[in-house]
């Protein structure tokens, strides 16, 4: 506000509203010091009344204004030493109103006295309330750093200036994941049993990439010019690339795409080799040209880093790129503690985006790319029996199904089917015991899987109660099942339930269900 626009009085109310207090704190110190206010605020404060010398309303309308006290006027000495006053002015003119009009004053500002509590200023305790360093050592005032950019660094700026050229359109589709995370669990409880290894998330998404081009092949085109006018390439094969981000030793970063090559011929063991080939190959610097060449289509993560989702930019010569976001859980939940998220049946979810050439690929064939890819991550097409199989994994996956209304009876029925299925794994849990080296299947039976005792895989996180078993009096039933795979399922199987003693069974229970711990290096070489 400047002195040239000064405030209009008559409306402080509906200005300032709750705000009035500050005026009135202001205008206590305009009528100490002035000086002490802004100069914007003088003209509003110079013949500003507060609320108590407001015009008085008497009975005929007119305002009659309370008179201010007048400030002393000092006295001037006289001739012989005295001192002599001027003459009081004559009384004001009395105006009739009634007595309870105008309230007592209140006492001055400068009369009360100052209770507020004295502050002192503490020194800071944390690290992070230390002023950071520097960004740049330079000296102030130095010239800028102007460097022009040459190698990798200027072939990135031709491709994203050749993107541009590429008039691209994106599909969003957010999928649950659940049903990929409670799966990849069960694959590495049985790597890390036998060949070792873990398979990542998107191992998974990857894999599912190239199937859903199977039942969608004109997501793997590419947009071409033939006598300069204007076609179509549909590769011969699927060579999926794959965006990998490398941290240089200065701190910068580079992102290379090689590509596996052939892709549509492989089963999910291979793709994971080849996967892993292609990654460790960039990290050791061991990629060669023809790694770089032919890639039809791309995969990128950006949810490595955080990012939930993401538009990434298309190279000519591809017809589509796929982005895989966090996999967080929504974020109105990522307050809720662990057993509400497992009670309310929250899932993690992540984002998908098909950034593809809207020149020859329409937004209803990458929205339905996006709808294969969905029902593959829930296993509706026998996508996890094709990845455990490849895999050997002896056990069936776990099965999507739509979480069951809370039902108090069935909620309290609930431990005594967990002391049912503890039973069966004991009594049975050979028969699902994978002994048989020369041959594969996956087995099953039906007194041991959880649906038939009334769970579904929502309940994999939720706590029951287990009546000691493993040691604890509750405990989630994703444990409960690890232990009694552990224990009954793996690749020895013991039968001990027609044991008529009691002694005897406990015997066995107590060293089979113990837990496993896989023996270390030297234990293995004296075994």
């Amino acid at each position: 506000m400047s002195p040239q626009a000064p405030l209009d009085r008559s409306a402080i109310p509906a200005s300032f509203g709750g705000n009035e207090w500050l005026i009135e704190e202001l205008y206590e110190q305009y009528r100490k010091d002035r000086s002490l206010v802004d100069p914007a605020w003088w003209d509003f404060f110079e013949d500003y009344r507060p609320e108590l010398e407001r015009a008085v309303e008497p009975a005929n309308g007119e305002s009659v204004a309370e008179p201010r006290p007048s400030p002393p006027t000092p006295a001037r000495p006289a001739a012989n030493g005295s001192t002599t006053r001027p003459a009081p002015a004559g009384p004001p003119t009395p105006v009739a109103r009634p007595a309870d009009a105008v309230p007592a004053l209140p006492r001055p500002l400068a009369e009360v006295p100052d209770q507020r509590p004295i502050v002192v200023a503490q020194p800071a305790t944390a690290a992070y309330a230390t002023p950071s360093p520097a960004l740049d050592s330079r000296d102030a005032g130095g010239a800028d750093d102007v460097a022009p950019l040459r190698g990798p660094a200027a072939r990135v700026v031709a491709n994203m200036e050749a993107s541009l050229e590429v008039p691209t359109a994106t599909s969003v589709r957010a999928i649950p994941a659940k049903l990929l995370a409670d799966n990849r669990i069960v694959i590495n409880n049985h790597l890390a049993r036998g060949r070792g290894g873990k398979v990542s998330f998107t191992h998974l998404i990857g894999f599912a990439v190239v199937e859903a081009l199977a039942d969608l092949p004109a997501m793997n085109a590419a947009f071409v010019q033939i006598d300069g006018k204007p076609g179509v390439v549909r590769p011969a094969h699927v060579n999926l690339g794959l965006a990998i981000d490398l941290a240089r030793p200065d701190g910068t970063r580079q992102l290379l795409v090689p590509a596996i090559k052939g892709a549509e011929s492989m089963d999910f063991v291979a793709f994971w080799l080849a996967y892993e080939d292609v990654v460790r190959r960039a990290r050791t610097s061991k990629l060669t040209p023809e790694d770089f060449q032919g890639t039809t289509l791309t995969l990128t993560n950006p949810g490595t880093i955080g990012t939930v989702h993401s538009v990434p930019r298309l190279m000519a010569g591809q017809g589509t790129i796929i982005g895989v976001g966090a996999m967080e859980y929504p974020a109105e939940f990522q307050g809720a503690a662990d057993e509400t998220l497992a009670r309310l049946g929250v899932s993690k979810a992540l984002t998908l985006t098909s950034t593809y050439d809207h020149r020859i690929i329409q937004g209803a064939q990458s929205g339905e790319f996006l709808r294969i890819i969905h029902r593959k991550l829930l296993g509706e097409d026998g996508f996890y029996d094709r990845v455990f199989t490849a895999l050997r994994v002896p056990y069936e996956p776990v099965r999507w199904t739509q979480d069951r209304q809370v039902d108090p009876e069935v909620e309290l029925g609930k431990p005594a089917r967990i002391a049912e299925l503890i039973h069966s794994y004991r009594s049975r849990g050979h028969l699902m015991a994978d002994t048989d080296p020369l041959a594969y299947r996956q087995r099953r039976h039906p007194d041991l899987d959880v649906q038939n005792h009334g769970f579904t895989l929502w309940d994999l996180e939720r706590q029951f109660p287990v009546g000691g078993f493993g040691g604890k009096a509750n405990a989630r039933l994703r444990d409960v099942l690890d232990l009694l795979r552990d224990s009954y399922c793996r690749t020895i199987g013991v039968e001990y339930m027609h044991l008529h003693e009691r002694a005897q069974r406990r015997w066995m229970q107590a060293r089979l269900e113990s837990g496993y711990a896989k023996p270390s290096p030297e234990k293995q070489l004296q075994i």
